[in-house]
């Protein structure tokens, strides 16, 4: 039960957050989706520093000097898979005209819901493989470290299910409904990938500090690549800077104290 539930508490996060287009009548002001962009941020990175890449080189202690092996080569891998997810997977930004990816016939909209999805893939495979290093008994590892994690994951996710789904009611003339169900597919995406994670962890043992690695160089690539320069965009980007501070300490109290 308790695993059931720290696997769904992030896509709780984004279902809670994209609610909002039944309460909100217009869009999130500038000011305050950079603020929470920047916390967003804040809290991918503090997540993959204290719950993914210290948890790997911890594990690999063993290796003495070269300790730092699965955390830095998980972390290149995760980077570069994201890089090409980014090139492949057609997909467009809130405020963005002009969609990245291969060249599509997909619906604007669709493109939005791949955007947000892309971001929340790390997401779901953090979770999955900080459950699954738990569920093989590794002592680095606590309950409380991946509740830790799932609840910052939620935090920031709640901002990201609004940001998707209020600009669908109001630039696209959606439907409070089909704008609410858009936002929550978005996040589908993280209790999958989680659950299928969870149910390999036999096999995934040997390789955990790597795919602990993989998942943190995936979520930095996220807020290098989108989350900070849309957060910096524009006028007042302290904004967003404030934001990430906000995020990045909330996370790491969040981590230290309950792991």
């Amino acid at each position: 039960m308790e695993l059931f539930a720290g696997i769904m508490i992030p896509f709780a996060g984004t279902a809670l957050g994209a609610a909002c287009v039944f309460f909100l009548k217009n869009e999130i002001k500038p000011l305050l989706q950079k603020a929470l962009l920047g916390f967003a941020s804040g809290v991918m990175v503090a997540a993959a520093v204290w719950s993914l890449l210290i948890p790997a080189m911890d594990m690999s202690a063993s290796m003495e000097k070269f300790a730092f092996v699965p955390a830095a080569a998980g972390f290149l891998l995760g980077m570069f898979f994201l890089l090409g997810m980014d090139k492949i997977i057609p997909h467009l930004h809130i405020g963005e005209s002009q969609p990245e990816g291969k060249k599509s016939n997909l619906k604007k909209t669709t493109m939005l819901v791949l955007a947000v999805t892309l971001h929340n893939i790390p997401e779901g495979m953090a979770v999955g493989v900080v459950f699954a290093g738990m569920l093989a008994e590794q002592t680095e590892i606590t309950l409380a470290g991946a509740m830790a994690l799932s609840l910052g994951i939620a935090i920031q996710n709640f901002p990201e299910g609004a940001i998707i789904s209020l600009p669908l009611k109001s630039e696209k003339g959606m439907g409070k409904g089909k704008a609410f169900l858009y936002g929550i597919l978005s996040g589908i995406v993280e209790p999958l990938g989680a659950f299928v994670t969870v149910l390999l962890f036999r096999f995934i043992q040997p390789v955990l500090p790597y795919l602990l690695a993989f998942a943190g160089g995936a979520m930095i690539y996220v807020v290098v690549e989108e989350l900070i320069p849309e957060a910096s965009r524009g006028e007042h980007s302290n904004i967003g800077t404030m934001g990430f501070a906000a995020g990045f300490t909330l996370m790491m109290i969040l981590d230290v104290a309950l792991g």
